[in-house]
């Protein structure tokens, strides 16, 4: 609470140096109002918040986006990594549909996997529709992993939810879910 209440001393002070005096008895009053910085940060938080949810926001949102797809290279970079990240924290939920047991990065060693659809389009066609597309993230930082299109038949579906899964892959496996999943023998 007092650095917040510093920062706000601070911030009036330089306002004391640019506006006249006759506001300055004001100023040197709300110096003295303990918690004062607080409120307010919070009230800027909650204003900042509330701008950026309505229209105002969704238009500078809007603008952000504009700048970002002009720019000649990183227009490819941004637009794969929105695409990705769209899907990732959609309200639907369906990046990753189900947590899966794979066989992973060798025959006998096991790591959790999630469902992320179907081959489809041309990788089908020389797969068939017997695969499975999954992502196999990395430990401690799921948002790199392996993608990788397996036969149905060499995956196991968990019963554990896709939440539980990633918090078990997170923790490094020291954090195992409540509901014991189906291990193979």
């Amino acid at each position: 609470m007092d650095l917040l209440d510093g920062i706000f001393v601070g911030m009036l002070t330089v306002l004391q140096a640019v506006l006249p005096d006759s506001l300055m008895s004001t100023l040197e009053y709300f110096k003295h109002i303990p918690g004062l910085g607080v409120i307010l940060v919070f009230a800027g938080l909650l204003i900042t918040g509330a701008l950026v949810s309505n229209v105002a926001g969704r238009w500078w949102l809007v603008q952000w986006h504009r700048l970002q797809t002009n720019i000649p290279v990183f227009k490819t970079i941004y637009n794969s990594v929105k695409k990705v990240s769209d899907t990732l924290f959609s309200s639907n939920g369906n990046a990753f549909r189900t947590a899966l047991l794979v066989q992973y990065p060798r025959r006998g060693a096991w790591t959790i996997a999630f469902q992320t659809g179907s081959p489809s389009g041309e990788v089908a066609q020389h797969l068939g529709p017997d695969f499975v597309s999954v992502y196999v993230p990395t430990t401690p930082n799921p948002t790199s992993g392996f993608f990788l299109m397996l036969p149905r038949s060499d995956v196991i579906e968990l019963s554990m939810s896709v939440d539980e899964a990633l918090t078990y892959v997170i923790s490094m496996g020291s954090v195992a879910p409540t509901a014991a999943g189906v291990f193979p023998e």
